[in-house]
């Protein structure tokens, strides 16, 4: 029998990875409160803060055989609530406001947290679900993303239309979307000065 509360976050994500469910409930004990007062004091709304914590460890559980911990969880965490609370925001907002409250925020203190916490971690997400996207949507958009190809440019190098290209673009976007929410510009543009 584990004694889960003296295991560090590292040993309760490698137990969690084993699909325990003691691990998974002592890093909900241990986190859920500092998540909740987090996410209360940037949505306003104590119920939808709630969700949003909830969302988050549902996520970590869906993914828990995949999952790598790089550092601790108050780092992964914190990322976490970062953008589940952007997506929640730009849900309820035009999404050009949110964006110019975010590209504020981010300029200021949040973005050299954020690029300290786990920008791995997130690069590693956002890889994951770009390796999960259709053959074809996956190299227009590597070409686009990581090359900085102009969608001619592709065009002629794939011998398809500019129309084509245009529709792979589009595809692979929604599809990210999903993961990411409106936050997937911002942290693009994140990942690529990282890269």
């Amino acid at each position: 029998m584990h004694r889960y509360n003296q295991l560090t976050d590292i040993e309760l994500a490698e137990q969690l990875g084993k699909g325990d469910e003691g691990a998974f409930r002592e890093i909900y004990v241990r986190y859920w409160d500092k998540l909740y007062i987090v996410a209360r004091k940037r949505l306003k709304d104590s119920l939808e803060a709630e969700e949003t914590i909830q969302d988050i460890f549902c996520n970590l559980w869906r993914k828990r055989e995949t999952f790598t911990l790089s550092k601790g969880f108050d780092n992964y965490f914190a990322v976490a609530v970062k953008f589940e609370v952007i997506n929640r925001l730009a849900k309820k907002a035009r999404q050009s406001v949110v964006e110019k409250e975010v590209s504020a925020s981010l300029s200021e203190a949040d973005y050299s947290t954020l690029q300290t916490l786990d920008l791995n971690e997130l690069k590693d997400q956002l890889q994951q679900s770009i390796n999960e996207l259709p053959d074809k949507c996956r190299i227009v958009f590597r070409m686009k993303y990581e090359k900085d190809y102009s969608q001619h440019q592709i065009a002629e190098e794939l011998h398809i239309s500019e129309k084509t290209v245009e529709a792979h673009l589009a595809k692979a976007r929604k599809t990210l979307r999903s993961s990411f929410g409106n936050a997937l510009g911002i942290l693009i543009g994140i990942l690529i000065s990282h890269s």
